[in-house]
C-alpha cells in the first residue's frame, strides 16, 4: 500500500468531510478497488472512523456477519492470496477504546472468481504485405489490467527460444504488420499478479510475387506408370531464398528447398495440385497459392486394327495403332505375335524398322501371304512407359 497511497486516501476522505460540512459515518474502503478478484490476488481493507482520532479507535473486519479480523488498533488488514470463499459483503466496525461506544462502516462486495485468462482477438490472419492486423487483449470483467505482447517466430525447437516483448506501451489493443505466433496476458497489482496467457493467434504475411506451377512433361491426358516433374516458380522474387510448401490430391509436402516434386502417378493421383513460397528465414511470411495444376490419369491400352483382315494376292496389309483415351506424345512398337499352344499365350518378335518405335500409328506389312497374328504397343516420355501389347489381331489366307 506504502505512505502515497494512505496519503491519498486520507486526503480523499478529508474532502469528503469538507465538502459535505460534517462528520460522516465510519467508512470502508479497498485497496486495490477492483469490481472483481480473481483467486490469488490480494486486497487490503481501510477503515475509518472520520473523527479525526485514530488513536482512540480499534476496528475490526466482519464477512457475511461473521467476525474476519478481530479488534486491533491497525486499520488496514490484508487478505492475502484471496480464494473463492473470500467472496462476501464485508463491513468495518470501530471500537472507541475510551467508551466502547462502536459505529458500523457501510459495506463492501467482494466477488472473487477462479483465476483469470486474457483472451487474445484478432482481424484477418492472413494480410498483405505493407498492412497490419489489430490484436485486442481482454480479461472478463474485470479492470486495472496492464496487457503484455509477446511473439515468437518459431513453432517448436530442440533449444527454447524466448518470446520477444511486442509492446512496451501495455496496451489492450495494438497493431501489427509482422508475421508470427503471438500471445497476451494481463497484469496488474502489488504483490504482481498475471493471468494465464491467451490462446496463440498466428499471423501470416502475404507477399504479392505471383506463383506458377508447371507442369513437364505437359501431357493434358497422363497414364499410370507415368513419371512427371512439377515445378514452382516465383516471378519477381529478386535475391530472395525462397522454401516452397506443396499441396495436391491426398498429399502434402511442408516447406522444402525444392522447387519441383517428381513422381509416378497412378489412377489416384487425378486431382488438382497448387504450390506456395515463403522466404527461407520468414516462417510466417508467405505468397499466395499458385493456380491449380490439374492431372488426368488413367489406364493406358493399345488397341491395334488390321486392314484387311482376308488376304488376297499381292495384297498389303495395314497395321494401325491407337491408344485410349488419345493424347499427344507417343510412338508406336509393331510385333508379330506368334502363338504359343502349349499355354495358350504369345510371344512376339518386332517387326523390321520398329525398335525404337515410329511416329506414325500405322504399319504397311507388304508380301503376307500366309495366316499371321499381329500386335502393338506404344511408348513415351523418358524414361519411357509403354503400354501392354495390344490383343492380337490375325489376317487369313484364303
Amino acid at each position: 500500500m506504502g505512505h502515497t497511497l494512505f496519503c491519498e486516501l486520507w486526503f480523499f476522505l478529508l474532502f469528503t468531510l469538507l465538502t459535505n460540512g460534517h462528520t460522516q459515518d465510519a467508512v470502508l474502503m479497498t485497496d486495490p478497488i477492483w469490481s472483481s478478484y480473481f483467486v490469488g490476488e490480494s486486497v487490503t481493507f481501510i477503515c475509518d472512523m472520520n473523527d479525526g482520532g485514530d488513536a482512540e479507535w480499534e476496528y475490526k473486519i466482519n464477512k457475511d456477519g461473521q467476525e474476519v479480523f478481530s479488534y486491533r488498533t491497525l486499520k488496514l488488514r490484508t487478505l492475502d492470496r484471496l480464494s473463492t470463499y473470500d467472496s462476501g459483503e464485508y463491513q468495518c466496525v470501530g471500537r472507541r477504546k475510551s467508551s466502547h461506544e462502536t459505529k458500523n462502516s457501510n459495506t463492501v462486495s467482494l466477488s472473487v472468481s477462479v483465476k483469470a485468462s486474457a483472451t487474445l482477438t484478432a482481424g484477418p490472419t492472413t494480410i498483405s504485405v505493407g498492412g497490419n492486423v489489430t490484436l485486442t487483449c481482454s480479461v472478463q470483467n474485470s479492470d486495472g489490467w496492464k496487457y503484455y505482447w509477446y511473439r515468437r517466430t518459431q513453432v517448436t525447437t530442440s533449444v527454447p527460444v524466448d518470446p520477444v516483448r511486442v509492446d512496451d506501451e501495455q496496451k489492450r489493443v495494438i497493431r501489427v504488420s509482422q508475421g508470427g505466433i503471438y500471445w497476451c496476458l494481463g497484469r496488474r497489482g502489488k504483490p504482481v499478479y498475471d493471468t494465464i496467457s491467451s490462446y496463440e493467434v498466428t499471423i501470416v504475411i502475404t507477399f504479392s510475387n505471383d506463383v506458377v506451377l508447371t507442369q513437364q512433361p505437359h501431357w493434358p491426358q497422363l497414364f499410370s506408370g507415368e513419371t512427371i516433374t512439377l515445378t514452382c516458380e516465383v516471378h519477381g522474387g529478386g535475391t530472395t531464398e525462397w522454401v516452397y510448401e506443396w499441396r495436391g490430391h491426398g498429399s502434402y509436402v511442408p516447406w522444402t528447398d525444392n522447387n519441383y516434386q517428381t513422381f509416378g502417378v497412378s489412377e489416384s493421383s487425378s486431382g488438382d495440385y497448387m504450390c506456395r513460397s515463403r522466404p527461407r528465414d520468414d516462417s510466417y511470411s508467405s505468397t499466395q497459392w499458385s493456380k491449380a495444376v490439374t492431372l488426368s490419369v488413367s489406364e493406358a491400352k493399345a488397341v491395334l486394327t488390321v486392314s484387311p483382315s482376308w488376304l488376297s494376292p499381292g495384297a498389303s496389309v495395314t497395321l494401325s495403332c491407337q491408344v485410349e483415351h488419345p493424347s499427344a506424345g507417343w510412338r508406336f512398337y509393331w510385333y508379330k505375335a506368334v502363338p504359343d499352344l502349349s499355354d495358350n499365350s504369345y510371344s512376339y518378335e518386332l517387326l523390321p524398322g520398329s525398335s525404337n518405335g515410329t511416329e506414325e500409328d500405322s504399319y504397311i506389312v507388304d508380301g503376307q501371304t500366309q495366316t499371321a497374328g499381329y500386335a502393338c504397343r506404344a511408348g513415351r516420355g523418358d524414361p519411357v512407359h509403354y503400354t501392354d501389347e495390344s490383343e492380337p489381331q490375325f489376317v487369313w489366307s484364303g
